[in-house]
């Protein structure tokens, strides 16, 4: 009568498949290219642009907008742990007995029958060739078992019988580079971050979540410089960043490209940088009909008279982007002109066309004089505590490839029979549990040493 499964047993066989090692490695594939395909962490109007709004509602409802973070991706990591981690289990007992037996058993039969086997025959003595053949052994395999019968001696020794546990080496990188992943996905975060000079900051928000994030400290940008290139490309930007816990200075640095700043598990990025609001700027206000014009340094969102106090001039604000009809025309400031018989216009001025309002035909035209260029830094933040345990993950990859694909459990028996004339007949043969093309090479060596 055929025993029935209990649910743990169910369950121990489910996780020990193979064939859920594939579908779930098959699942995280195809995901993994939608995660590449589909944009990660947009703003809704971007997948409304992008997809429409019916194939957006779907990408919210399934989390592909954040693919690797939404929970059913997580789980189908979980799930390939405990199946690598299951089915190593399963196998590794019988391995472990392989490794470490109580007592090694010669059978030599099993080696008088391959094929790779050498033989040759020699004047000397059993016992004296024996004893030589002992030492050769030791020295170049390892500890010699010597087995005795009425008309022969056998010699076995081997190496690399722990080399079996590489590809166990491997299945724990596994483990460890995903459970780096999940404990990155679960508790790290990566963020952007803008400061002006002389801003500071003591939390970030996500990309992710949208949530603020205390870091513990404070990072305050004391200068940002960027130097360009003749062409005007930038050639090479840095932010020269102080941390600050409990508003006192710990240490201050300048933060570059592919030098970033790394604090209490924090690692911060020199990113982006772009143009800031300046806080004020000088402007000439002209009044086309009497010709009167002011020249004035106007402080960020400050008013003024215009020319003969007709009425008032606000300075607004600063665009990083003007776009003016279909054409980004760069950086501008914004204002805002009230006259006293009520009429009021919103004026654009980018910097790189300072006569721009005189086009607008009005009263009162606004032409951007002078200004001090000032930058924002873009920094991104990011936190993966599990990134430990991914480089442990990596090094031990290494390692058990190494040891499973370059190192091999070779066994060698060398058999030295008595002949009728009194001297000896002796069978080499070897085997190998990988390689058996190195294990012929080796044992034509170790042939050629023992004739001599």
């Amino acid at each position: 009568m055929e025993k029935k499964q209990t649910i743990p047993d169910q369950i121990w066989q489910f996780f020990s498949s193979v064939k859920l090692t594939v579908y779930t490695l098959l699942l995280l594939a195809l995901t993994s290219i939608i995660g590449t395909v589909v944009l990660q962490n947009g703003a809704p109007a971007q997948y409304i642009r992008l997809y429409g709004r019916g194939m957006t509602n779907l990408i919210l409802a399934l989390g592909l907008d954040d693919m690797y973070h939404v929970w059913w991706f997580l789980l189908l990591l979980v799930v390939l742990c405990i199946n690598i981690l299951v089915c190593s289990v399963e196998r590794l007992s019988h391995t472990w007995k392989i490794i470490f037996p109580k007592t090694i058993k010669v059978n030599p039969d099993r080696f008088r029958k391959l094929k790779t086997s050498h033989g040759f025959d020699s004047g000397q003595g059993v016992e004296a060739l024996a004893e030589s053949f002992s030492g050769i052994l030791s020295k170049k395999i390892g500890p010699v078992i010597r087995t005795d019968s009425e008309n022969s001696i056998g010699l076995y020794a081997e190496n690399g019988r722990w080399t079996r546990i590489g590809v166990y080496l491997v299945h724990a990188s596994v483990l460890l580079l995903l459970l780096g992943a999940l404990i990155g996905s679960v508790f790290g975060f990566k963020a952007d971050l803008k400061l002006d000079e002389g801003e500071s900051a003591d939390a970030v928000v996500p990309n992710q979540t949208r949530i603020p994030v205390p870091l513990g400290f404070t990072i305050k940008c004391n200068e940002f410089e960027v130097k360009f290139y003749d062409t005007g490309a930038p050639e090479e930007f840095r932010s020269n960043l102080t941390i600050l816990e409990g508003g006192r200075e710990s240490f201050t640095t300048n933060v570059r490209v592919n030098h970033p700043l790394r604090y209490k598990g924090i690692n911060i990025f020199q990113s982006s940088y772009g143009a800031a609001s300046p806080e004020s700027a000088v402007f000439t206000i002209l009044d086309n009909e009497t010709q009167e014009e002011i020249h004035r340094e106007i402080r960020l969102g400050e008013a003024v008279d215009l020319p003969g106090s007709q009425g008032s001039f606000t300075f607004q604000g600063f665009l990083p982007h003007f776009d003016f009809q279909g054409h980004n025309l760069g950086e501008a400031f914004f204002g805002k002109i009230d006259i006293r018989n009520g009429e009021s216009v919103q004026i654009a001025l980018p910097t790189r066309f300072p006569t721009f309002d005189k086009m607008r035909k009005g009263r009162f035209a606004v032409v951007v004089k002078d200004f001090e260029q000032r930058f924002y830094t873009g920094l991104q933040v990011t936190k993966d505590p599990g990134v430990w345990y991914v480089y442990a993950g990596f090094i031990l990859m290494i390692l058990g490839c190494w040891v499973t694909f370059f190192m091999a459990h070779n066994t060698y028996f060398i058999e030295i029979a008595r002949t009728r004339e009194g001297g000896s007949r002796i069978l080499v043969a070897g085997k190998t549990n990988r390689n058996p093309q190195g294990m012929k090479l080796t044992l034509k060596k170790l042939v050629r040493r023992l004739e001599k």
